[in-house]
């Protein structure tokens, strides 16, 4: 009895090596990854993005804070809102802040950096004392400088030590002080913050640059305007967005030092809304009003973003 052993056809080797391999599904690393995202997603949407979409619904109700029962008003409440004399004289006083802020404190942040981004012995000690105080609580900085700035406090007994009595002034009680003084309290604690994400930005220029353009004869001006400044400019556009956020939303230090006197003086917003959602208990005019802020924190960070933006890329 004899095998007959079949020889494979050329047709199915053929077949056979012309086969694709399997493609790898393009999702699959996706999936994997919102294994690991996705607790601490959910996480921040039952933290923070629910609650603000719970506030901004009921900043269209007459919702008491207490009750259960609630009645849609419509957009009564931000009606108020623009009616209100305090609410309008906060506005003015929050949008004078953060502009101060913004501009002074990225100067003065960006000043630091370019001094002791050097060589010296004493950077690292003076980078410390420049950025210590930026790790105490805006709340404890507001109290130190309302005692500093009391009419018996320390900047006023200095200046009468010195013989320059005559500028002594009620720093937080005299309204043309007032906003002034606490801008000088949060440039005092935040300016350091600002000098370390410049610093950042600084040590990321490659040395080999700036020796050729000293080379070239490029002054100290020029220097900076052709090569520091364009390369610095994710520093440059992270620190306008942090302080122009910042500014929008200040408290600590308004709470601590003046508590929005005198009058309504250094009154802003985030204080506003305190008062009127913790103290009063008006709840529908303290929401409104936090969607507002929101709304106009969000439009001003993108438009000043999308402009400093296009300007550093020209």
């Amino acid at each position: 009895m004899s095998t007959v052993v079949h020889a494979p056809s050329p047709a199915a080797d053929t077949r056979a090596a012309v086969t694709p391999p399997r493609r790898r599904r393009p999702w699959r690393g996706v999936r994997v990854s919102l294994w690991f995202a996705g607790p601490a997603l959910a996480l921040y949407l039952f933290v923070s993005v629910w609650p603000a979409l719970r506030g901004a619904f009921f900043a269209f109700t007459d919702w008491d804070g207490i009750s259960s029962g609630f009645r849609f008003v419509g957009f009564d409440n931000f009606a108020r809102v623009l009616q209100d004399p305090l609410a309008l004289a906060s506005l003015v006083n929050t949008f004078v802040l953060a502009a101060v802020v913004m501009v002074l404190q990225n100067a003065i942040g960006l000043a630091l950096a370019l001094a002791l981004n050097t060589r010296l012995k004493t950077s690292g000690a003076l980078r410390v004392a420049f950025f210590a105080p930026v790790v105490l609580t805006p709340l404890v900085a507001g109290y130190i400088w309302s005692y500093l700035l009391a009419p018996d406090g320390g900047v006023n007994s200095v200046f009468r030590a010195i013989g320059l009595g005559a500028f002594a002034q009620d720093w937080l009680g005299d309204p043309k002080f007032a906003l002034g003084s606490i801008c000088v309290a949060i440039l005092w604690q935040f300016s350091g913050y600002s000098m370390v994400i410049y610093m950042a930005g600084l040590k990321g220029i490659p040395s080999e640059l700036i020796e050729a353009a000293v080379v070239d004869g490029a002054g100290p001006w020029t220097r900076f305007r052709s090569i520091v400044f364009p390369l610095i400019n994710g520093a440059f556009v992270i620190n306008l967005l942090l302080t122009l956020i910042g500014g929008l939303g200040q408290f600590d230090q308004v709470f601590a030092m003046t508590q929005g006197g005198p009058g309504t003086s250094t009154v802003t917003i985030s204080l506003v809304i305190y008062k009127n959602g913790f103290q009063l208990g008006d709840y529908p005019f303290a929401t409104a009003l936090a969607v507002l802020l929101s709304l106009v924190v969000g439009v001003l960070a993108l438009l000043q973003y999308r402009l400093t933006s296009r300007q550093v890329q020209r």
